[in-house]
Parts: C-alpha cells; structure tokens; sequence
C-alpha cells in the first residue's frame, strides 16, 4: 500500500489517499518497494507482483489532487524472479523500471515511452555493457532530461559501477561508465538533476561512506566533489541521496547509534561545496535507521526511518524556515486493519471455524487485540506464561510485548481484564524477544538485544484489588549481573533460575545457563555458569532455550538430580547442574538436517524429550513441520526415535506438554494440539489458527507461544501481529 499525505488548512499532515495496484495477484507485490514523483506523474514498482515478475504501476494526478492509476507496466519477456520493479525513474514522456534479477541476476532496465497518441508501450531494454550475472544491475536508477543513470553496486567486486544513458533520437544509448572506490558500493543511491548528478557509496572507507558529485561538462560527466562526513561518524553515507540547486542531501542511517542522519552540503558561488550541517529528527531515535531514504523539495524534504515504531517505519516531514530546515511533522500508516477484540461470549469451533479462525475441537473463549493490551505501534506480542494466584483462585495471563508485559486477569476467561502492565527496565531498548517464568508469586522476566535490561522481578500478589485497571507496574527489583538474555528457565522445585542465550554486557557465560538462586524471590544472587562447549553455533555452548527438572525418568544413575535439557542451536545437549560449581555435561545429541534448535519439553514421565527445529522448515531442509522425538531413558546416551513430520508446512516455535497432550504454537498455523499417549505417534486431536489469512507457509509471524498449564483448562496464546488469544479444547470442561 502507498499512502498520500496532505496539509490540511490547519497546516496538519493528513493520510488523503491509499494507493494500491488494480492488477494483483493477491499476494504481496511490494507494491511501493520503488517510487517516483515527477509533477503530476508518479511510478511505482512492484518487484514481488505476478510470481517475481515484478512489474510497475503509472499514477496521474487529477484536477481534484487525486492519484489515479493509468498503466501497468510488465515486460514482454518477463520471467519468474526477474523481480522488475526494483527502482524506477521518469524523463519526459519516457519510464524506466529496472529488472534486478533478469538473466541470472545480470540485471536490465526496461524504457517504456508515451506516444503522441497518448497510448505507453515497450520501448526497449538498457543493460550493461559489459554485464555479468549476479552483478544486479538496476538496484539504483535516476532519469532527468535526456540522462538516464543506473547503478550496479555489486560490479567490479563491490566497488560499484554506473551507467549512463543518453537519449539520441528516440534512442537511449550507453555513453560513459563510471567506476567506484574499492568496496565502496558506488552507485548504490543516485540523484540527476540538470546537468548534475549525486551518486551514493555507503561503504566508502569502510563504512564512512560518501556521496559523488559529477557535473556535466563537454557531453562529459565529470567527478566534481567527493562529499565526506565533516564529524567522521562512520554512519553509512551515501545511502541515499537527493539534489536540488545549489544543495546535496545525504542519507546515513547508520550514524548516532543507527539513528540515523542527513548531511546536507551546499554549493558556493565559487563551485565549492563548503557549507554542510547534519539534520536529525527528534522524533527518531537509536535503531530507526533515519534517512535510508529522502525526498527534497523547494520548501519540504522527508526523510524515512525505516526502524521506528519497531520497525514499522515513520517519514519525518522537514520544511525550509530563515533559520533553516524545521523538523514539522511525523507522518505513518494507522493499524485500521488490526483485529478488534472479541469478548462477552464464547465462540464455538464448529465446522472448521471459530468467527474467521480455522479450528477443530477447539473452542475460542476471547481474545485482545493489540490495542487493548497497551500495545502502541509496531508494538506485538512474543512469549506468555501465567500465574494463579493462591489466595483468589484467578488465573492471569503474563504477556509478553516487545515493549513490556502485559498482566491479562482471566477471573472471567470470557471477559478477560489487562489490569496492568510492567514496561520494560529504563534505558534498555524494545526488541522481538522477552521470556517469562513464574516462583512463588513473582515472575522473573528478561529480554534479549535489548540493552541493559536485567533480570525483572515482579511480586504477582501486586495485581490483586487493582483498582483503575490498568495500572503502571515498575519492577520490585532488578537482577543487574545480567544485561540481555535471550530466555529464563527455572526450576520451581529447586528455586533456581537459568538465563540462557546472555548477552550485550553482565556475565553472559559463553550464551549458556546463567544460573540465578532465587529461593529468596526479591534476592537473586549468582550461582554458577554452565556452558556446553561444542553446541552452538560457534561452539562456545550458546543455549537459546532449556527446561530444567528435578529429574525422575528411567535413567536410575540420575534420579533426583537437576537435569537441564538444553536447544543449544546445533544440538540437544543434556546436563546434570545439581551442583552449580561444577555442573557436568551428559550428552549432546546431533540430528539430521539440522538449522536451528530452537526449543523443547519432556514428556511426563521425562522419558522422550520433544524439540522443534525453528529453522529447518524456512530452509526447505524438510517437507512439513517437523519435531524430533528423542529417547532419553539413557540421559547420556539420548535416542533419536522418530522425525515427526506433519502435512502443515508453518514453522513451529514453542512447544508444552501437559499429561499425554503436546500444545504447539507454530507460528502462521497457530495453535497445534497432539495426542501423545503413543510417544512416537503424535495425533493431531485439535488445532486454532491465529492468523486467519494466508497460507501455513514457513516463515515468522503467527502465534509465538502459549500456556496450557491453568487448571481451568484455559490456553492462552499469543500471535504477534494479533495479540492473545484465550481458548479451550471442547472436551475440558469449566
């Protein structure tokens, strides 16, 4: 979708217009991915539209001010994975959209022209002189008069090439081929503008980044000025650029920390680019990747910060003053196709359907949307546990957000109450991933690439008589020898804590268990390291999730100890931590066709250990969801038994068992319930899909995770792009 804002008369900028092609194939076409604006003509690129084709879409506007569509560009010898689209220009009555992937990822552009019937056809094709496969010719394209640059970045092995076209006749012809610094991505961003031209190479002097001035002299571009960083902040410029008159606009995103900055230079009397000042937006900050793109005006310029708002992304209006460009306004899509929340009465699965969500055997109760759990934008979910408390019998969902954690009451399951929330510790940074465990009526809380953000420890009894719900929460105390992790572990029946997956500062151990006495809830103190050297990717035992137990298996030689199973990336590894000074590694366990490993659970009798692999799906390395089942009667010897491989094809995440039911959340397929009476048979006997659009196809959006573990019978379980979702499988009752 491509959104066209306006200044109301109050001078507020206001969504006027939504854009989206007339020709779809009802997929995503990255529609947008490319854009241009040449008075009241406006290309658009599709790169993804009709199975990778691509193609391009020719808005007009109005009398009114209105975008119209008037043509659909596709090329005549277009194939799968050409991907045309990817950047697109405008000279007179000519268009230009280039085909990045064409001919072995060669690249092409593609020159449409306006006849004077008015009617567009195929014009010709530009390529490469001296063209290569896997070069991409046309990741970058300016047009203006009767110049046509395009850039190659990856040529001559990343230095970068361009390409310049001149219209001679009705013909565009190759004329000059001009060559970057080493490494430096050389034409990676252009602007033309009379007889003027910009061009970007962000990983100039590594990642110092510049912008190349090239003016025309003789029928000859010709390097005018190189364009550097005045502060020396390797930011990345050049990323983007823009001209008008006498000023050069440059994007790097990478400065202040990938906040993102403009470095604007001007052109002196003397020819010399002098003057230069650096435009930041207040209403950016660190990761929002600012000026990755740019657009300059007479009196406006915008720059986009991709990263904002989590990724959503933001334009950030500037406007020319006396005193020089003024941030104006912060312009962004609404959520008005986010679900609403469905509360008050039950909704039946029944033939296939709960309302809009695919099901069997499993009924939904309710469900809270986004907004309602205190989500701003960009905002989703991620993991969930729960707590009953001891004195009222209420059970509450935990949920987990990139920005905190929301305390759902489930006194009413039909009728769920957000009574509070717990933000996220000060001076760390919102991310995709934070943890939750339950001890003793605290919840122990982390999250990971997110700073100094500690280990959270929150009293539960606290949600109790609130009064004003909801209610802003801080945490009872901060567990500080830890700054990321990515999950916690604890074994309630010992009253340890494991954070795995540690990183970004604090005692990480090596990414493996961390391990936290919290027997005393609101006194956490440091137990020991464990790391299970030779798992992980880079063999220094990272752990990305566990489950550790006061084991009471078949293995007779470890009964009663604390056995820690852990998805250490590259394998299953198994680990006695009873004694937290000198914990023992077991056995770690390789599989076939291994990418991921992610995440698992013991079955009851702590017999099998079910794993799912989080990434052997997206790598096609499988035909269907896959968990592998393992044998570990013998913790040091543990057995594959079986690859359990299902028709759905969604990526699976998170994985509980209760009594003989597995309860799976695997992402765009949701909910997923098996029957595991038979170890090595899983039944399918009842599902929810949380996502009600779209195919179950690997990838990573849908249901993060879920509890199963109230005694009501209540699941609760997140889908990030959703929200939380309160269901019960038909046959337990209330």
């Amino acid at each position: 979708t491509l959104y066209v804002f306006r200044q109301d008369a109050n001078g507020n900028w206001i969504e006027s217009q939504r854009l989206q092609a007339s020709y779809t194939d009802g997929t995503d076409d990255r529609f947008g991915r490319a854009l241009t604006v040449k008075g009241n003509r406006m290309l658009v690129g599709a790169t993804t539209h009709e199975n990778n084709r691509g193609g391009a879409f020719l808005f007009e506007r109005n009398a009114d001010g209105a975008w119209i569509e008037v043509e659909h560009f596709m090329a005549s010898d277009g194939v799968e994975e050409d991907y045309l689209g990817r950047a697109v220009g405008l000279a007179g009555d000519y268009a230009f959209v280039t085909a990045a992937g064409k001919n072995e990822d060669a690249g092409a552009a593609y020159v449409f022209h306006r006849g004077a019937d008015g009617t567009w056809a195929e014009h010709g094709m530009l390529t490469a002189s001296d063209a290569t496969p896997e070069t991409f010719y046309g990741l970058a394209l300016a047009a203006d008069g009767d110049y046509v640059f395009v850039g190659t970045p990856n040529a001559d092995s990343t230095n970068g090439v361009v390409y310049v076209y001149q219209r001679q006749g009705d013909q565009w012809n190759e004329i000059q081929r001009l060559s970057g610094p080493a490494g430096s991505r050389f034409g990676s961003a252009l602007a033309v503008e009379g007889t003027r031209a910009l061009i970007g190479a962000p990983t100039h002097e590594g990642n110092l980044g510049a912008a190349f001035v090239y003016q025309l002299d003789g029928g000859t571009w010709a390097e005018a000025a190189t364009l550097l960083p005045f502060d020396g902040e390797q930011g990345r410029l050049g990323t983007s650029v823009a001209l008008h008159g006498d000023e050069a606009w440059a994007g790097s995103p990478g400065a202040m920390q990938f906040q993102g900055a403009v470095y604007r230079f001007v052109r002196g009397d003397d020819g010399a680019w002098t003057h230069a000042d650096k435009i930041t937006a207040d209403a950016t900050g660190p990761g929002d990747f600012a000026a990755g793109a740019l657009a300059v005006g007479e009196t406006l310029a915008v720059v986009g910060a991709s990263g904002a708002d989590y990724g959503e992304g933001v334009a950030v209006v500037f406007e020319r003053t006396a005193g020089g460009w003024a941030e104006r306004a912060e312009v962004f899509d609404t959520k008005e196709d986010a679900f609403a929340s469905i509360t008050g009465d039950r909704v039946p699965c029944a033939d296939g359907e709960a309302g809009t969500f695919a099901c069997e055997q499993v009924d939904l109760l309710s469900f809270l949307s986004l907004d309602d759990l205190g989500a701003g934008r960009g905002v989703r979910t991620n993991d969930v546990w729960g707590w009953t408390d001891p004195e009222t019998g209420i059970e509450y969902a935990l949920v987990g957000r990139v920005d905190g954690t929301s305390f759902v009451s489930l006194a009413d399951p039909e009728n769920p109450v957000v009574v509070g929330e717990l933000p996220m510790t000060e001076g760390a940074r919102g991310n995709s991933w934070r943890d939750i465990k339950v001890y003793q009526n605290h919840a122990y809380i982390v999250a990971d690439g997110a700073g100094q953000h500690g280990m959270q420890v929150f009293d539960l009894t606290r949600l109790r008589g609130v009064e004003n719900p909801p209610e802003r929460f801080d945490a009872d105390v901060i567990y500080d020898q830890i700054a990321s992790a990515h999950n916690i572990v604890i074994n309630e029946e010992t009253g340890f804590a494991y954070t795995v997956g540690n990183g970004m500062g604090g005692e990480t151990c090596g990414g493996g268990s961390h391990m936290i006495d919290i027997r005393d809830p609101k006194n956490p103190t440091f137990a020991g390291c464990f790391a299970h050297t030779g798992t992980g990717n880079a063999g220094t035992g990272y752990t990305h999730d566990a489950q550790c137990v006061t084991y009471r298996g078949p293995d007779a030689a470890h009964q009663g100890k604390e056995i820690c199973f852990g998805a250490n990336e590259t394998a299953l590894s198994i680990a006695d931590v009873t004694d937290k000074e000198n914990p023992v590694p077991l056995a770690q366990a390789a599989y076939p066709n291994v990418a991921y490993s992610h995440q698992g659970w013991l079955s009851e009798d702590h017999a099998y250990f079910y794993l799912d692999d989080e990434g052997d799906e997206i790598q096609g390395l499988v035909e269907g969801t896959r968990t592998l089942i393992w044998d570990v009667s013998d913790l040091d010897d543990p057995v594959l038994v079986t690859e359990f491989v299902t028709d759905n094809k969604a990526s699976d995440h998170n994985l509980y068992i209760k009594g003989n039911l597995m309860y799976q959340s695997n992402y765009v397929s949701g909910l997923r319930i098996f029957d595991i009476s038979d170890p090595a048979n899983p039944q399918l006997v009842g599902y929810f899909d949380t996502v009600p659009y779209g195919d179950d196809t690997p990838g990573f959006n849908g249901s993060w995770s879920n509890y199963p573990y109230f005694e009501s019978g209540v699941i609760a379980v997140t889908s990030m792009r959703e929200g939380v979702f309160f269901v019960k499988k038909k046959d337990v009752g209330l």
